[in-house]
Order: structure tokens, then C-alpha cells, then sequence
């Protein structure tokens, strides 16, 4: 993938296959980002498509190749949505086939028996449930705030609202708060068809109007780790940001959390409907003033580029601009090797066309770019 100013997105690779139902398609699962994601964006669209895949390789990429507990329940999920077959699926399995048959609504569970994130789950499977033939109730557990993953508060209140753009239209229930190492959180997300996704224009940042978040402890830890994460994250954003009031509450979750656990994410949103999130969590020997810093920095590196996504959630929309019917347009800051790798699964598994362009505008910066993709117009059956 070359982009039109000929900025190497990736290393060469082979182009998109012309069909999607003509046998089982291959992916390998160690190009590019080689982790969970190709799994998770190869087997949505094999369900949506209709077309069997095998996934070899898998998360050759990692210090642990092959299929953890969580993507093997995320796999598990999307067979049982599609009411499907598996082959390979067992945890440590480096290549899976996956034969979907018909989106079937209903509800569905999915339980790593781990703190594999709730939100990758929900990755996985809510595309899949778009093209049901009614409302789906997916059921997910494990942890709701884990590491190298999207905080539930994340999924809620900056996936949520942005994808909803698309035409998407899902219920999140938070029951139950789950941290490492056990897990033990849970999920319930009521999702309703769609007939076709529209595509979304996101081009004009605007102005920061609003910051808030939330920092947490629980279980046995004290609530003072709390207040220290929001204090020195409220001080580090007001270095750049001094006219606008940061709320952020500083919670002691007891009742609500299975395990214990600290972090923060904080939430800026633009006059023109843009959300960015910073956060991080705590760990064991690192202070609380550290993860309060950390979050915050995140956040304004997000805001500082002028793009209208954050870095997490650019990746997390490069399915449903391929499946929409017509051309998304989405400024963002540096593309990610999970957005390029994204971009590179659902060009071979779909006939959508991306191109990623630099902004040229005078409010751009020189990380600042467009992601634009003509989509394919999936439509579902049941309507």
C-alpha cells in the first residue's frame, strides 16, 4: 500500500483478492501488526461475507504466538453468532478455519474465564451482529479495564457515540467491573440490526470544548491512589489547556468491581462532535502520579495533531467505513500499524478502496492525515 503522496504505509504485500466466495480464503496472520486485531477483523467480515477463512500464523508477532484464552472466545463467539464451524480452535492453536452460515439473532455469551478484555470482545462480535436478522444480546466477560486493550469507559463513551455515526445503535450494560488477574467483569451489549451502514464525514476538529474523566481504585487499594492520579493529571493537561474546567471524579469502586485495580481516562470533546481519550493503568511499583501523568499526555498527544479521531479509535473504524455504502472521510494523526493493518485486511476481504493522504489545510500539522474509503455497501439480508 503506497498513499497518493507515496508515503509507505506497508511493506509490500499481495493485492486484494478479487472474490469472496470462491473456496477459503487465506490470511496470515503474522504481517503487519501480527496480533489479535487480523483475527478479530479477518473473522467479522468472514461472518458478514459469507466466506470461510483460514488464519495461519497466528500472532506470530507476539511473545506468545498462537490464540490466548480471549481470542479464542472471541472466535467461539462470532461461530456461534454466525452458527458456524471452527476448526483449529483451541488456545495456543496457531491457525484457525472459520466457516460461517447464516447471522442469526439472539443471545450469546462469551467468557475467556480470564481478564482478556471485555472490549476486544466486543470488537469482534458487534459488527457481526449488525446483519442478524433481529436484536442480539451479547453477553461478554472477563475484564472490563485491562492492559494493552480499550477501558469499558472507552467502549461507552468514545467508540460508542462516534460509530453510532455510521448508523449504529447499541445498549452497553456495565454489571460488573473485572481486573487482572482474574477477570470477573461483565458486559451485556443489546445490539439492533442495520439495513446498510451510511458512511461519515469527520474532517473539522473544531475547538476542545469539554474535559472530564474518571479515576478509580479498587478493591483493597486506597482511594488516596485516586486522588493522586487526577491531581497530577488536571495539572499536566492545564499546562496547555488553561481556559477550560477539568472535572475529574476520583472513585473508590467496591460493590461494582470483581478484584483489584487503579486508573484513569480522561475525555476531551470539540465543538464539532470529535472525542479523544487519554489513560492508563496502574501497576504494581509504579506511582500514582505516573499514571496520572501518563493518561494526560496521551490525551493532549491526541489533541495536538488536529485530527478529529484519537490514535484507538482510527483502527476501530476501519471496518465499518468499508462496509458503508458510500465514501468515509476521517482526519486523523499518525496512521497506526493497527489502522494500516486494518486497512490491509479489509481491502484483501472486501472491495473496499482506502487512500490515506496528507491534510494540507492551514490547520494541519505534519502528522495530520486523511483517511478517506470508498465503501462496499454491505447490505443485510433480513431487511
Amino acid at each position: 500500500n503506497l498513499t497518493k503522496t507515496g508515503i509507505l504505509l506497508a511493506i509490500t504485500l499481495s493485492p486484494p483478492l478479487p472474490s469472496l466466495n470462491r473456496g477459503t480464503v487465506e490470511m496470515d496472520g503474522s504481517i503487519m501488526e501480527g496480533g489479535g486485531q487480523i483475527l478479530r477483523v479477518t473473522a467479522a467480515l468472514s461472518c458478514i461475507n459469507g466466506a470461510s477463512i483460514r488464519i495461519h500464523k497466528i500472532r506470530a508477532g507476539r511473545s506468545t504466538p498462537g490464540l490466548r484464552p480471549q481470542h479464542l472466545s472471541g472466535l467461539e463467539l462470532v461461530r456461534d453468532i454466525c452458527c458456524g464451524n471452527l476448526e483449529g480452535g483451541t488456545v495456543g492453536s496457531t491457525e484457525v478455519t472459520l466457516t460461517p452460515g447464516k447471522i442469526k439473532a439472539g443471545k450469546h455469551t462469551a467468557d475467556p474465564q480470564t481478564a482478556g478484555s471485555v472490549g476486544l470482545l466486543l470488537q469482534v462480535s458487534l459488527p457481526c451482529a449488525l446483519y442478524a436478522d433481529g436484536p442480539s444480546e451479547l453477553c461478554l466477560k472477563g475484564g472490563t479495564n485491562a492492559d494493552m486493550a480499550p477501558q469499558i469507559d472507552y467502549t461507552i463513551k468514545v467508540f460508542k457515540p462516534i460509530v453510532e455515526k455510521f448508523g449504529v445503535h447499541f445498549d452497553c450494560d456495565l454489571r460488573m467491573r473485572g481486573y487482572y488477574p482474574k477477570g470477573g467483569g461483565e458486559v451485556v451489549a443489546k445490539v439492533n440490526p442495520v439495513s446498510e451502514l451510511s458512511p461519515v464525514t469527520m474532517t473539522e476538529r473544531g475547538t476542545i470544548t469539554k474535559i472530564y474523566g474518571r479515576s478509580f481504585v479498587a478493591g483493597v487499594l486506597p482511594y488516596k491512589l485516586a486522588k493522586d492520579m487526577a491531581t497530577t493529571a488536571t495539572r499536566v493537561i492545564r499546562r496547555e489547556i488553561k481556559d477550560l474546567y477539568i472535572n475529574i471524579q476520583t472513585l473508590q469502586e467496591k460493590d461494582m468491581a470483581c478484584g483489584s485495580g487503579n486508573g484513569i481516562i480522561i475525555i476531551a470533546e470539540s465543538s464539532t462532535g470529535c472525542i479523544f481519550a487519554g489513560s492508563a493503568l496502574g501497576k504494581k511499583g509504579v506511582y500514582a502520579d505516573k499514571v496520572g501523568f501518563e493518561a494526560a499526555e496521551m490525551l493532549l498527544r491526541n489533541i495536538r495533531h488536529n485530527g478529529c479521531v484519537d490514535e484507538f479509535l482510527q483502527d476501530q473504524l476501519i471496518l465499518f467505513m468499508a462496509l458503508a455504502n458510500g465514501t468515509s472521510r476521517i482526519r486523523t494523526g499518525p496512521v497506526t500499524q493497527h489502522t494500516q493493518t486494518a486497512i490491509h485486511v479489509a481491502e484483501q476481504l472486501t472491495q473496499a478502496k482506502f487512500t490515506v493522504t496528507k491534510a494540507e489545510d492551514e490547520n494541519a500539522s505534519n502528522d495530520t492525515y486523511i483517511i478517506e474509503c470508498q465503501g462496499v455497501g454491505v447490505t443485510n439480508p433480513h431487511f
